[in-house]
């Protein structure tokens, strides 16, 4: 959540089980020390974490520094925009914050933070490290992590590695988990269950490897990093022991003068034990539940730690019943090496020892270990139910693929437990609830919310191939391009773009490809894949992107500056002979900064560098210019890049729903406009971030205004009147939310104000957003809970039949499977919002349309009467002049229907904390109340948007009427009417009303020159301003070829509008002698299928019988398809052709097999 600015309100509220007494609560808490309880999420927790070392460090008399470095990648993406945030705190605490060019060289410059004051020239008496990066980054580390855990830690510095681990593969081209990387290095490892322990463990963390020498990992997941929490933020909350410990000669950390084996000597013999003796002082690792002489012990960490929390709760085992069943829990702090005495200590008299632990078990053979000798008839039960070693082992019960939930927890242990004749009534209740919610979740997936590029993304026009070529996807957002049908499939890890092919090549009959390749990926390592293929004489083209942003992490910049002059320099040094600088025009380029001789091209003649450097022998190159879309909308937004004068606008009158607008600029922008002559194509002015590729369709309904203002104003003045306060609920344990949306929309906003406030009402709050891929346009889901006290929340993610409400921002994913599998019937209320947010799929498939009316059912059939829909995106339109607010006015609705147990006051408090458009999201929310309460006037609100279409099919056939009065005269608007007299069966007579005018009322130039005039007037009722209008045609008589060998578009200003008003008034030609188009291919080619059809239909109608039926409907609607104009309705046409000949086929043997025809 962004915060533009600060505001500071004084609230009462309690923390934990205690009263706290009056605090101001400010958006700066975070980071500020002497606040606490303070609200953070755990990224943000990474950072006070530094600061509260630092002031520990400080009151013990020690004048040390810190030094935090890494690299970006989800679940830890935004740590360096925290850091950066976060600026002017860290400098006041001597810590420094510096951007790795990748991980193993930032951990590199860990290594050599700790060597610092050795050789006596030391600012500081030490130097604490935070590293941070992704699984994948932890393993490229691997070198680095072991040369500098070897050579050890500072007496007064020590090394934290955050690692996030992504088990599920979210946001992630493979599923990973870092411990056992770590293990081999000998590192010790903590793993926080969330927020406070992540201060918590990191404060431990950083003790323990000043005590050992040794770095220490810790690990961090969607589910305890990626959540936002109240936690204590007391610097000081943590009170740790120094063990006694029998050191070597000389201690533990690092030495000026050392050498490997020794090293290996200090690690083995004396680190990792310094590391358990630590951890048992400490009691990091503890009993939570349960005394000694229980039978069955239960142990966990981490997250999984959350998650057996809860599944007990779903088993409705308490504390105390817990005790009375002979049961005990283990909480693991410190997962490597583990406190062996601990563990020995708290497993003394067990029978059982169930290990609930998801992927690869770390803990559970560290256990097998500590006991091996004592075993005392004692099981020790986690991947395996029993069983022996490796083939030999009993039934599965925790899976070391995928993941592990409370749900399944829960169904294992209650088995386990009733097995071992700890049976009860609740922990039976407990199992049945689950069966019922497992049968629940059965909801067809109807419709999918795929990430996808952002409106005006690069990478729409980069990741394109020549036909007849193929490409691989490069990492981040190159990677959707496998699922837009450009030819592009298979990828690399992260640095190794390319260097597949170098192996694959001389096996392969294909002679080159294309290898895409972000700038960011380049600057961290790509740039030595590029050398491996150069030295390898490979046959193949980087495509290189520079878009000025590392774009799925949050848009930072390149380290060290990187520009593209630089990159085409260091192209060059490497040797690479053919080198081809492609950009957007609308890119300010210094092209004197480049070598000399380097080729350019603007980006319209990408296709045709391509084919050419696909010829070329060896490596090439071509580096394409264009700053990531959606940085370009933030940076807009405050003043740092140019917005053009200049919007897109189509005139859905000449608009022929073709879709190669959609082919072109594969934008999301694009959005169905749904008229009575068909599907068309509109702009979302709202999202358009000015790329203005989609121009290159070859249509002239696009013209572009200069001067357009968006109209923001409100349209519909709305009086609200008193709102009653709904009942809140109560909460029962804890109250599940779900939050749905589509990323990048702000959907991410309400889970944060929903978690300040229920700091700002005295309850405890838990919520967890989502990062990495979903933010482009994907499924959004926000997981929050809460409930009287923070004890009471432990796994934040909802899982299957917990929620108690939805919070419906979109309506596909709102519907999706995923979503209703969390939902209960009875349970579960519901507020969505149904505006068709229109999905990727529609970039490139001209038909698709959201079943809007499945999803709705979906959602109805599941929640009966206790969900709302109202198209809350138009509502803040109409009402707020901006479908931004579309979340909020959800969210209000919710509030309204008695779903979220948060005071008014403390969301409007909160919503105000948060200093984003206050009044009017404050407004919203209140309109949202309104919705949910008077759905009829809502409807009255949104009706004056709603096009009033032809309903009945004399309605229909008279709008076409009417339409070729205006095109051509009554003369052809009689010619049609007669054609359709004697039909009788409805559906096939629409058929022909509808096929035979789209033949009749051909767009020919005097037809666009009639409709175009009308552009002006258009634009106005959707802009304000004074409208300046280009037009964008491909007159015949100019001539010219475009770089993609079509007709050649050319701007016309304003001027044109005089001409358009001549050739149209000369429609008259139309068709004649005198026509001087009328000679044309296409218009020809348009006379000819109108004689045809009428030919077609002369001989078809009168022969169709109950059998024929279908395929001679089929018939007469199929010039429907032959849309577009120029190239595009000319392969139309030839498409339709084909299909015309097979269903006269199919009519001329009487209709065999018509539902396979009439396909």
């Amino acid at each position: 959540m962004t915060y533009c600015c600060v505001k500071t309100q004084v609230f009462r509220f309690s923390v934990g089980r205690r009263q706290m007494s009056t605090q101001k609560i400010s958006l700066n808490d975070k980071f500020d020390l002497t606040k606490s309880p303070v609200l953070l999420n755990g990224t943000q927790a990474l950072v006070r974490l530094m600061l509260m070392q630092k002031e520990r460090d400080r009151a013990a008399g020690h004048n040390t520094a810190g030094l935090v470095t890494g690299y970006r990648g989800s679940p830890l993406g935004a740590v360096d925009l925290q850091m950066e945030r976060a600026a002017k705190q860290l400098a006041e605490h001597d810590v420094t914050f510096q951007l790795g060019l990748n991980e193993d060289l930032a951990a590199t410059a860990l290594w050599g933070a700790q060597q610092a004051e050795l050789r006596g020239d030391g600012k500081f008496d030490g130097v604490f490290g935070l590293w941070y990066g992704k699984g994948p980054g932890v393993d490229r580390s691997g070198d680095a992590i072991k040369h500098a855990n070897m050579a050890g830690t500072s007496a007064l510095g020590g090394v934290l590695m955050a690692m996030g681990d992504d088990h599920t593969g979210e946001s992630s081209t493979v599923l990973h988990q870092s411990e056992w990387a770590l293990m081999d290095a000998y590192m010790p490892i903590v793993s926080p269950a969330g927020v406070q322990e992540i201060l918590d463990y990191g404060i431990y963390g950083v003790a323990l490897s000043r005590f050992s020498g040794l770095w220490v990992g810790l690990k961090t997941m969607k589910d305890t990093i990626e959540v936002t929490s109240v936690v204590d933020g007391d610097p000081h909350r943590m009170s740790l022991v120094t063990p006694e410990f029998d050191m070597p000669q000389g201690g533990l950390n690092i030495r000026l003068v050392d050498d490997r084996i020794p090293q290996e000597a200090r690690i083995i013999d004396h680190k990792r034990f310094a590391a358990e003796a630590f951890a048992h002082a400490n009691k990091i690792d503890k009993r939570m539940w349960g005394k000694p002489g229980a039978k069955i012990g239960l142990v966990a960490a981490g997250k999984n730690w959350l998650d057996l929390q809860h599944a007990m709760s779903l088993l409705n085992i308490d504390e105390a019943e817990a005790d009375r069943l002979g049961i005990t829990t283990y909480k693991v702090g410190q997962v490597f090496p583990l406190d062996m005495k601990g563990f020995q200590e708290w497993a003394e008299g067990l029978d059982l020892i169930v290990v609930i632990e998801e992927k690869r078990k770390l803990i559970e053979v560290q256990i097998k270990e500590a006991i091996f000798d004592n075993r005392n008839g004692r099981r020790v039960w986690g991947w395996h139910k029993g069983g022996g070693a490796g083939s030999m082992h009993g039934p599965e019960l925790f899976p070391t693929r995928w993941a592990l939930d409370p749900i399944m927890i829960a169904e294992k242990l209650g088995e386990i437990l009733i097995d071992e004749g700890r049976e009860t009534d609740g922990i039976r209740a407990g199992l049945a609830g689950l069966d019922d919610a497992r049968r629940a979740d059965n909801a067809e997936e109807i419709a999918a919310r795929l990430p996808y590029f952002c409106s005006g993304c690069p990478h729409n026009t980069g990741t394109k191939v020549p036909d007849g070529s193929r490409a691989y996807a490069g990492i981040g957002c190159h990677f959707m391009a496998q699922w837009m049908d450009r030819d592009t499939l298979g990828f690399t890890h992260m640095g190794g773009e390319g260097a597949n092919w170098i192996g694959e090549a001389p096996f392969s009959k294909t002679n080159h490809v294309f290898q895409n390749l972000g700038d960011g990926t380049y600057n961290h390592s790509g740039i030595q894949a590029i050398r491996a293929a150069v030295a390898a004489g490979t046959n193949m083209t980087y495509k290189i992107l520079y878009n000025d942003a590392v774009a799925m992490t949050g848009g930072q910049g390149n380290e060290g500056g990187l520009d593209a002059p630089r990159i085409v320099h260091e192209l060059k040094a490497m040797g690479i002979e053919h080198i081809a600088v492609v950009y957007d025009e609308k890119e300010d380029v210094d092209f004197k900064a480049f070598p000399a001789g380097v080729e350019t091209h603007e980006r319209a003649e990408l296709d045709a560098v391509q084919k050419t450097y696909r010829n070329h022998p060896g490596v090439s190159a071509i580096v394409y210019i264009q700053t990531c879309a959606a940085e370009k909308r933030r940076r807009r937004k405050r003043g740092l890049f140019p917005d053009p004068d200049k919007r897109v606008f189509i005139n859905t009158d000449i608009c022929e729903g073709c879709g190669d607008c959609g082919v072109q600029s594969n934008c999301v922008s694009i959005v169905p406009k749904e008229t009575e002559l068909g599907r068309k194509r509109a702009i979302d002015q709202s999202s358009c971030n000015k790329d203005f590729s989609c121009i290159q369709g070859f249509c002239p309904s696009f013209v572009t205004l200069e001067g357009a203002k968006l109209r923001k104003e409100v349209t519909t003045d709305l009086d609200l009147p008193d709102l009653p306060m709904p009942d809140l609920p109560v909460i029962n344990g804890t109250h599940n939310i779900v939050v749905t949306g589509v990323g990048g929309t702000g959907v991410v906003t309400i889970g944060a104000v929903l978690a300040q406030a229920a700091q700002i009402d005295g309850k405890g709050a838990g919520m967890m957003e989502m990062a990495g891929l979903a933010q482009k346009g994907g499924a959004v889901h926000i997981h929050c809970r809460l409930a009287d006290t923070p004890e009471d929340i432990s796994a934040i993610r909802v899982a299957t039949g917990e929620a108690h409400a939805l919070i419906g921002g979109d309506l596909v994913v709102s519907a999706g499977a995923k979503t209703l599998g969390l939902t209960r019937a009875g349970q579960t209320g519901a507020v969505v919002n149904s505006h068709e947010i229109i999905t990727g799929d529609f970039t490139r498939d001209t038909e698709f349309s959201l079943p809007t009316d499945r999803l709705e059912l979906a959602l109805q059939a599941r929640m009966k009467d206790h969900v709302d829909l109202f198209d809350a995106s138009e509502l803040a339109r109409a009402t707020l002049g901006d479908s931004i607010f579309s979340n909020m006015m959800v969210f209000g609705g919710a509030w309204q229907r008695g779903l979220i147990p948060l005071s008014h006051d403390a969301i409007v408090q909160a919503i105000t904390l948060n200093g984003a458009a206050v009044e009017r999201n404050l407004r919203a929310f209140d309109i949202g109340r309104w919705a949910v309460l008077h759905p009829a006037e809502v409807a009255g609100v949104l009706t004056p948007n709603v096009v009033e279409l032809p309903k009945t099919l004399d309605d229909k056939i008279a709008f076409r009427a009417d339409h070729l009065v205006a095109y051509q005269g009554k003369r052809l608007a009689k010619r049609y009417r007669k054609m359709l007299d004697g039909i009788e069966d409805a559906g096939l007579k629409e058929a022909v009303a509808k096929g035979y005018h789209k033949l009749l009322a051909y767009k020919d130039e005097y037809e666009v020159a009639r409709l175009l005039r009308s552009s002006q007037e258009k634009a106005a009722a959707e802009f304000d301003g004074d409208l300046r209008m280009t037009f964008h045609l491909a007159p015949p008589m100019l001539g010219g070829k475009a770089p993609d060998g079509r007709p050649k578009k050319r701007a016309f200003g304003p001027w044109m509008a005089g001409p358009l008003r001549v050739l149209a008034g000369l429609k008259g030609l139309r068709g004649t002698v005198l026509d001087p188009f009328g000679y044309s291919g296409e218009r020809r080619m348009e006379r000819a299928l109108i004689r045809q059809y009428e030919k077609d239909m002369k001989a078809v109608l009168p022969m169709v019988t109950p059998a024929t039926m279908d395929v001679a409907t089929a018939l007469a609607a199929l010039p429907l398809d032959i849309r577009g104009f120029g190239p595009v309705k000319q392969a139309n046409e030839a498409k339709a052709a084909k299909r015309r000949e097979e269903l006269l086929a199919v009519l001329r043997q009487g209709g065999p097999d018509l539902s396979k025809a009439a396909e």
